[in-house]
C-alpha cells in the first residue's frame, strides 16, 4: 500500500458493493466550497462510474491500494461541518458489520431524503419583531384609526419581541407592513441552536406510588445502564418516562424516545407537550421530506430537546444525548424487514453504550430476550406489579366458539356484552388482527381462489376500496365479477376482517358510533387524532381494529375488550408465535378498565383448554413468559442459542 502526501478520503456511497472508495481532496477545494474542512461525517459530491453521486467521508488517510494517478478528485465538498458525529458513525459501522449490510447503503438509507440528494441543512434562525426607539415618541393619534396596527403595537410593547410565526397566525401581515413603513418595528434573526431551558415544566409531575418511586430512583443517568421497566398495563410507566426525561433536561441534555407505531405519535406528543416547555420534534415516515429534514436538523443542533420517533429515529444525530427510551420494547415494529434490516431496540442498547448514557426499555409484556438479559445480569429489572391510581386488573372470560353461534366473527355472548357496555354509557373495543373485509375469496362453483401474481399469497378482499390486495407484497387488482376459472358469479368472501365485523356491528348498533382503526382507515392525515378525540370525549362507542389498538393507548372509558380470534397464534410454525400471542392478548386486554370501572376481557377461541390460554387468563404474563422460556431452553432456541435466517431469492428458479 503506497503512501502519498495529498489528502485521500475513504467515501461510502449508496451502493450494494461492500467496500469504500478512495478519492483525492484538492488543496484548494476547501476554500472554493465555503471554507469547510473535509472531515469524517461530511458529504462530498463524487464521480461514481458514469454518474455523479453523493457520498459520506468515512476516513481520511494518506495511503491507498490504488495508484494515486488513478484516483479521482472529489467534485465538491457539500458540508462545512460533519453531519454525523463520531459516536453515531461507530454505531453504523457496528450495525453494518453485525447485520452484514454494505456500509454505504446502511448510512444513506437512514439519512433524510433531501440530504441524500445533496441539499443543505435548513436555516434554523427565527425572525423576531420588536419596537424601534421611535415608539417612545409616538402619540395616541397615529394609530387611533388603525385598530389592527394598534393591537400588534400593544402586543410588541407588552412582550418586547414576538416570533414572526406568531404574528402570522394572530395578526395581519398588512398591519405589520404598515408599522414597519412608519419605522415603528424592526426584525432580527436569532438562532434556535443550543437553546437553554429555564422553566422546563408546564405541569407538575404526578405523585408516584411506592413501586414507581423505587423504579425511578434506581435509574442512574450518569453512566450506561440498560433498565427493563416491566410494568403491567396501566401501571404508570409513562409517568416514569416523563420524570426521567425531566431529569435529563435539567442536566442540559436531550432525550430520544422511540415508539413502535406512527399511530401512537399524536397522543404521546400531546402528553409530552402538556408536561414540558422544551422544544419537541417527531420523526417518522408520515412527514414530508422538508419536515423530516427540519426535525432531523433540530435534533442534530440541539434546537430540539425531546426527539420522538419510530424505529429509524434511532439513527438521528444528537447534539448532547442524555437518555434513550424504547416504549413497548417487545414490539415487532422495531424490526426493519426490508432493505437495511435491523432491530432498533437492540441498536438503541448499543448506541446507549457507545454514548455512555442510560436507556429504558419499557413494556407490560417484555420480550423473552430482554427477560433473559435480566437473568444474566446485563439489564436491571424494574418491576411495577400494580396499576397506578384506583384502576385494577380486568376480569377475563373465555368464550368457547364450539358452542356459540357467530356472525362476522362475533359470538352471541360477545354481542350481548357489547350491548350491556354501551347501555351502561361505556365504550367497547373489539380486536381482530386482520384488516380488510375477508382474508380470501373463493368460487363456490369450482373452488377457484384469488392468489397474488407476484408471491402466490392469498389476496385479501377490501370491499371499501373494491380491491383484492396482497398483504405481503402490496400487489392489488380489482374484485372480479365472474370467476376466471368457470365464469360463475358465485364468488364468496371467506373469513372475517375488520371491515366485515364493522359492517355487522353497525347493523346491530345503528345509533352507536363505530370507529375502525387499522392501516386502511388511518391513512389520511388527522384520522387517528379524530379517533382519539371521539374516544376521549367519553361518549359510548365501539372501537374495532387490529394490533394498532393494542399498543400503548389510554382509553379510560373502555370497559370491555373482545378478542374475536385468539386461535390464530396457537398453531403457527414460527417458534415466537406463542410469545407474540401472549403479548398481543395481554396488551389489548390492558386497554380495558383503565378508569374507575373494572374492565372485562372476552377471549373467543375454539381451544379454551389450551394450556397457554389458561395461564394467560388465570395467572400473569410473568408466569406465561416463564413457561415460554422453559420451552425455549429445552429446545435450544433463542435466546438460549443464536439463530440466523438466510434467505435467497431469484427470478430464475
Amino acid at each position: 500500500m503506497a503512501e502519498y502526501s495529498p489528502n485521500i478520503i475513504r467515501v461510502a456511497v449508496p451502493s450494494p458493493l461492500r467496500r469504500l472508495f478512495d478519492y483525492l481532496v484538492p488543496q484548494d477545494s476547501q476554500q472554493k466550497d465555503g471554507g469547510g474542512r473535509a472531515d469524517v461525517g461530511c458529504r462530498v459530491a463524487v464521480t461514481f462510474g458514469r454518474q455523479e453521486a453523493v457520498g459520506l467521508i468515512v476516513a481520511i488517510t494518506n495511503s491507498s491500494d490504488i495508484d494515486i494517478d488513478k484516483l479521482k478528485p472529489i467534485n465538491k465538498l457539500l458540508d462545512s461541518v460533519p453531519l454525523i458525529p463520531s459516536s453515531l458513525f461507530e454505531l453504523f459501522n457496528w450495525a453494518a458489520n453485525y447485520y452484514q449490510y454494505p456500509i454505504g447503503d446502511a448510512l444513506f438509507s437512514t439519512l433524510p431524503t433531501l440530504l441524500r440528494r445533496g441539499e443543505g441543512l435548513p436555516d434554523l434562525s427565527t425572525r423576531y419583531w420588536q419596537l424601534t426607539e421611535k415608539e417612545s415618541s409616538i402619540n395616541d393619534e397615529v394609530l387611533a384609526r388603525a385598530p389592527n396596527q394598534q393591537a400588534l403595537f400593544d402586543r410588541l410593547k407588552e412582550n418586547g419581541s414576538v416570533p414572526d410565526s406568531i404574528i402570522s397566525t394572530e395578526f395581519s401581515r398588512s398591519a405589520l407592513a404598515a408599522l414597519e413603513k412608519k419605522g415603528l418595528v424592526e426584525s432580527t434573526l436569532q438562532s434556535d441552536e443550543g437553546i437553554e431551558l429555564t422553566n422546563i415544566l408546564k405541569q407538575d409531575p404526578l405523585p408516584l406510588n411506592d413501586s414507581q418511586s423505587r423504579a425511578l430512583n434506581n435509574i442512574d443517568q450518569h453512566r450506561f445502564n440498560c433498565y427493563l421497566l416491566d410494568g403491567v398495563t396501566g401501571s404508570g410507566k409513562t409517568e416514569i418516562y416523563l420524570q426521567a426525561i425531566d431529569t435529563a433536561l435539567r442536566y442540559g441534555r436531550q432525550a430520544l424516545v422511540l415508539i413502535p407505531e406512527i399511530s401512537l405519535t399524536p397522543q404521546t406528543e400531546e402528553r409530552f407537550r402538556d408536561r414540558f416547555n422544551a422544544p419537541i420534534v417527531t420523526l417518522h415516515s408520515g412527514l414530508t421530506d422538508k419536515q423530516r429534514l427540519l426535525a432531523w436538523t433540530k435534533a442534530k443542533t440541539g434546537a430540539a430537546k425531546i426527539i420522538l420517533g419510530t424505529r429509524s429515529a434511532i439513527f438521528t444525530p444528537l447534539c448532547d444525548p442524555g437518555l434513550i427510551i424504547i416504549d413497548e420494547e417487545h414490539d415487532q415494529s422495531y424490526k426493519q424487514q426490508e432493505g437495511f434490516r435491523y432491530s432498533a431496540r437492540d441498536l438503541a442498547v448499543i448506541r446507549a453504550r457507545k454514548e455512555e448514557i442510560a436507556i429504558i426499555l419499557g413494556s407490560a409484556t417484555p420480550s423473552i430476550e430482554s427477560l433473559r438479559n435480566c437473568d444474566l445480569g446485563r439489564y436491571k429489572h424494574l418491576v411495577l406489579a400494580d396499576r397506578a391510581g384506583s384502576a385494577v386488573q380486568p376480569d377475563w372470560s373465555v368464550i368457547d366458539l364450539k358452542s356459540e353461534q357467530c356472525e362476522a366473527g362475533v359470538s352471541a355472548s360477545t354481542l350481548l356484552a357489547i350491548e350491556q357496555t354501551i347501555s351502561n354509557g361505556h365504550q367497547a373495543l373489539v380486536f381482530l388482527n386482520r384488516r380488510g373485509f375477508a382474508p380470501a375469496i373463493i368460487c363456490h362453483q369450482c373452488g377457484w381462489t384469488a392468489d397474488c401474481r407476484s408471491c402466490d399469497s392469498r389476496l385479501t378482499v377490501h370491499r371499501a376500496r373494491n380491491r383484492l390486495i396482497c398483504h405481503h407484497c402490496e400487489y392489488q387488482q380489482g374484485i372480479p365479477h365472474l370467476c376466471p376459472g368457470c365464469q360463475s358469479q358465485q364468488l364468496v368472501p371467506v373469513g372475517e376482517g375488520t371491515e366485515r365485523s364493522e359492517e355487522y356491528l353497525a347493523k346491530c348498533f345503528p345509533t352507536t358510533k363505530i370507529l375502525r382503526v387499522d392501516r386502511d382507515s388511518t391513512r389520511k392525515k388527522g384520522a387517528m387524532k379524530a379517533v382519539y378525540d371521539t374516544v376521549n370525549s367519553g361518549e359510548p362507542c365501539i372501537l374495532i381494529g387490529t394490533q394498532m389498538l393494542a399498543k400503548g393507548h389510554h382509553f379510560p372509558n373502555v370497559t370491555l375488550v373482545a378478542v374475536l380470534d385468539a386461535d390464530s397464534g396457537l398453531f403457527s410454525p414460527d417458534f415466537r408465535s406463542h410469545e407474540r400471542l401472549g403479548q398481543l392478548l395481554t396488551q389489548v386486554a390492558g386497554r380495558s378498565g383503565r378508569g374507575d370501572v373494572r374492565g372485562q376481557v372476552y377471549i373467543q377461541t375454539h381451544q379454551p383448554q389450551h394450556p397457554l390460554l389458561e395461564i394467560l387468563t388465570t395467572k400473569t404474563y410473568v408466569s406465561f413468559a416463564k413457561t415460554i422460556m422453559a420451552e425455549r431452553d429445552l429446545l435450544q432456541l433463542p435466546p438460549f442459542r443464536y439463530m440466523a435466517l438466510v434467505r435467497a431469492e431469484s427470478e430464475r428458479s
